[in-house]
């Protein structure tokens, strides 16, 4: 029996990315689609308005209206720490690709991972998580000797900088080199600044466009650089990821996954 799995943010990009993802998945389907309350698309098919066709799934506005076994959640912040909270008192696993939380938004979202397995990831991207693995090599390798910098493209909608990628990106990086990102990341670079210390992580952001997404993290050293890059061409290949996460958390036929924190790592194999 295919997993259901319901959608909060269909009115987003990423929303009708999901739907397209699930649509080519055998072992999942589509059960509800969420938007927010006074949203022009209630009570109109899930599957029109994500442009592939009638799919009988009428859009509601809360979770209370959907049925469902694991919930993805790409909203916004306060309504996934509202998301986190119901799927934890019903017990249904959740999986975020929501950014832009601030500390406090997030330390409640994960306050519910002794109910239920939760999936949270800045991206959902099997590549950027690969990359994720190859920049603990690089910083391991090149760090110590080289000055840091990430550089970070999306379109123009995008509401948060840096990008949330970025930044994990960043926390890898420094995690890695025993720092605290809080204090060694620079975001821009303006005026007389003064020499730059090697310390330093610095991040630069682009906005323009209908760039999906490209991360670039340089390690420039004396006389020679390692650049680690992504670059998204479609939603799609975060949209499968995330509908991969939610299975994973589903387990098998016997039990979900345990209660607990995970991230993208965890569901490919590279922790």
């Amino acid at each position: 029996m295919a997993v259901k799995i319901a959608i909060s943010g269909f009115g987003g990009r990423m929303g009708r990315a999901l739907a397209e993802a699930l649509m080519l998945t055998r072992e999942a389907k589509l059960s509800a689609a969420v938007v927010r309350p006074g949203s022009s698309l209630v009570g109109a098919d899930a599957g029109e308005v994500a442009g592939l066709g009638s799919n009988g799934v009428a859009i509601v506005d809360s979770l209370e209206k959907a049925e469902f076994d694991v919930l993805i959640d790409f909203s916004a912040p306060l309504a996934t720490v509202s998301n986190t909270a119901y799927c934890a008192t019903h017990g249904r696993p959740i999986v975020i690709g929501t950014t832009g939380f601030t500390a406090e938004q997030k330390s409640e979202v994960l306050s519910h991972t002794e109910q239920v397995p939760l999936c949270l990831a800045s991206n959902f991207s099997t590549g950027v998580n690969l990359c994720f693995k190859l920049l603990e090599t690089a910083a391991r390798v090149m760090g110590e000797d080289a000055d840091i910098e990430i550089v970070e493209a999306h379109h123009r909608h995008k509401v948060d900088a840096p990008s949330g990628t970025a930044l994990s990106m960043g926390e890898v990086v420094a995690e890695t080199l025993g720092r605290d990102l809080d204090k060694v990341a620079t975001y821009g670079r303006e005026g007389q600044t003064g020499e730059r210390s090697r310390d330093t992580i610095g991040f630069a952001t682009v906005r323009g466009g209908d760039v999906v997404g490209e991360h670039t993290v340089m390690f420039l050293a004396e006389g020679e650089r390692v650049e680690i890059s992504h670059r998204a061409s479609s939603r799609l290949s975060f949209a499968r990821g995330a509908v991969r996460a939610a299975l994973w958390l589903m387990g098998d036929e016997q039990s979900q996954r345990a209660p607990g924190h995970y991230d993208m790592r965890d569901v490919l194999g590279l922790n």
